[in-house]
């Protein structure tokens, strides 16, 4: 198994005013994110406004981050489509790059049925052999769910070495637990569930508030496994309204606030996603406040 680490974040993309990709920006929040509890960057994925963003813009954040990182934290790439072709041609453009891994999105819109789920991954794995993959299961956004019996058939792939779950059902990962290979990687796909996924088998989490809490989200999960169940409790239960706060709306939206609350110069996000209201604002400063985080 390829060992990401415990906490790995789905890295936003930083915009200018005119809605150029700000690279600058990129690589200092890659920088500080390494330094703050990321075991690993997730690059070009749903938060990272994947949807908007040229194969160009995508490629170039690869090699901004990698460099920015290098030694300190993992780069996963965020290829996945749903066009198996395309899905292909870009994992493999991504691991000339000598990135650390690739996540792949079930694909959306044209619901496969099981069986062309399979064959879409192990065709993407097929075609990188040399490169970890991480499935991705968000059926609320791409309208189809990677059953648990389909998560077995790829994890006998060599390759396809863990599950991004955020079905946000235990049930789900409880199932794909108990027949997945014990070094076959699940992390949750939600904050706020977290802790909970990790005692029914879970490695960590694909975060979006380790933006913001890295330190504390690594503390919790060291403090699960170290046996300390209590101290991991406290520290998601002080963490929650983060956690929801994040979610009021769309992702990233509320990230995007939340940093540029902070002072980190991300700008808005790009159409059809776009600035929150002023009473989302109010709310998130108000979380981050007292959480001390402003």
């Amino acid at each position: 198994m390829s060992d990401f680490g415990r906490v790995l974040t789905a890295m936003v993309t930083p915009f200018r005013e005119d809605g150029a990709v700000n690279y600058e920006v990129a690589e200092k929040l890659a920088s500080q994110l390494a330094d703050r509890g990321s075991d690993a960057l997730v690059v070009c994925g749903t938060t990272g406004e994947s949807p908007t963003l040229t194969w160009e813009e995508e490629y170039q954040l690869f090699q901004v981050v990698q460099k920015a990182v290098a030694g300190r934290a993992k780069v996963i790439a965020g290829t996945g489509s749903n066009s198996t072709t395309e899905a292909i041609a870009a994992t493999q453009k991504a691991h000339k790059l000598q990135l650390d891994g690739s996540l792949q999105v079930v694909p959306y819109y044209n619901k496969p049925p099981q069986e062309g789920l399979y064959q879409h991954f192990a065709a993407i794995a097929k075609a990188t052999p040399d490169l970890p993959i991480i499935l991705y299961n968000i059926p609320g956004r791409t309208g189809q769910n990677l059953q648990p019996e389909t998560v077995a058939r790829l994890a006998e792939i060599p390759n396809i070495v863990g599950i991004k779950e955020a079905s946000g059902s235990l049930d789900q990962v409880s199932q794909v637990r108990r027949i997945t290979p014990s070094d076959f990687a699940i992390y949750s796909g939600d904050d706020s569930l977290t802790l909970p996924l990790l005692a029914v088998g879970g490695q960590g989490v694909v975060s979006v508030a380790s933006h913001l809490v890295g330190p504390q989200l690594q503390d919790m999960i060291q403090a699960f496994f170290a046996g300390q169940v209590q101290a991991a409790t406290d520290i998601h239960l002080q963490l929650l309204p983060l956690f929801k706060a994040l979610f009021i709306t769309t992702n990233p939206i509320p990230l995007k606030t939340a940093l540029k609350l902070q002072g980190w110069d991300v700008g808005s996000p790009r159409l059809p996603l776009c600035d929150p209201d002023p009473d989302l604002s109010d709310t998130l400063k108000a979380v981050l406040a007292d959480l001390k985080l402003l």
